[in-house]
């Protein structure tokens, strides 16, 4: 990936934005077309030269009616810009499709690609007879998508194996990853794993469920000290998260808010007079006040 002036001097921008823009999308869209000039799909979709049948590029037909089929909603050609009628006139504005949709496309288009690399050339047809080095060519397409991504501030990364993740919160995300969950009851601990792997997807719907997989998370721990009596056990709890008696008032008061929050949303219950949480940086906000509560009790517990 190249050294950019700007990240040596301010440091890589943050990697916050979670919805694909049409500039992203723009980028995505240039690096596929420059791969189909190349011959890049000609591994999985080979254009054949009619003297020998050698492989010498990419049927982009075969390519289009493959991403069609697999890509319900995405047109071909890929659609960058689209016309936006007002009144008697109208115009193009820039397009990016659904966000969910574009990384499918993209993991779409590692799984297809592979480096060409020429071989006899055929001076009748005036082509080279490719053949083609797969990892290569993963490897080169998976650090463009992530440097269009980081450039960008796109909260997701292409991992080696093709597969796109979100990229967590810096703060959230490494505590997340390095935090070993041990607390004696293993159903908390396969919980807390569940909420770990589903705030990770990039799948908003998928993160709310961690959210409200947490919350759950929250309602056994504050059983734990007694389960016969949680008012009783969550003060024990909080006497050992915290003796310090302004600490300890402040961490009970968090508590209750806690509690009010989860039986208020869309979160522990489906009354239909609770709100949903929708906006996923409040999902972010919500998970990451949450678990650090969490965190902080199963520390001192």
């Amino acid at each position: 990936m190249p050294d950019y002036f700007s990240d040596r001097e301010n440091g890589p921008r943050a990697r916050t934005e979670q919805v694909i823009s049409p500039t992203v999308w723009a980028g995505v869209v240039a690096l596929v077309q420059g791969l189909i000039n190349s011959g890049a799909f000609g591994l999985r979709f080979p254009e054949r030269c009619p003297d020998g049948q050698a492989v010498c590029g990419c049927d982009s037909d075969s390519l289009a009616a493959g991403v069609v089929a697999e890509m319900p909603g995405l047109a071909w050609p890929l659609e960058t810009t689209r016309e936006v009628e007002e009144g008697f006139f109208s115009q193009r504005e820039p397009f990016a499709p659904e966000t969910l949709l574009v990384l499918d496309f993209i993991e779409f288009v590692h799984d297809a690609v592979a480096k060409p690399i020429p071989g006899k050339y055929h001076d009748f047809f005036s082509h080279h007879h490719l053949s083609f080095d797969q990892q290569a060519g993963h490897d080169e397409f998976r650090a463009t998508v992530n440097r269009i991504f980081s450039r960008n501030g796109v909260a997701f990364e292409m991992l080696s194996t093709g597969r796109i993740v979100r990229v967590l919160p810096l703060v959230l995300g490494d505590e997340l990853r390095r935090t070993a969950f041990n607390t004696g009851d293993r159903t908390l601990d396969n919980m807390l794993d569940e909420c770990r792997a589903k705030f990770s997807d990039r799948n908003p719907l998928v993160r709310r469920e961690a959210l409200e997989r947490l919350w759950d998370v929250w309602e056994r721990l504050k059983s734990l000290a007694d389960p016969r009596d949680k008012k009783r056990s969550i003060t024990i709890i909080l006497d050992a998260t915290a003796t310090e008696p302004l600490l300890r008032a402040r961490l009970e008061a968090e508590a209750q808010e806690l509690n009010s929050i989860g039986n208020s949303h869309l979160i522990r219950h489906s009354e239909v007079s609770q709100v949903p949480v929708i906006d996923v940086d409040h999902i972010d906000y919500l998970f990451h006040r949450l678990f650090a509560m969490i965190q902080l009790m199963l520390k001192k517990k």
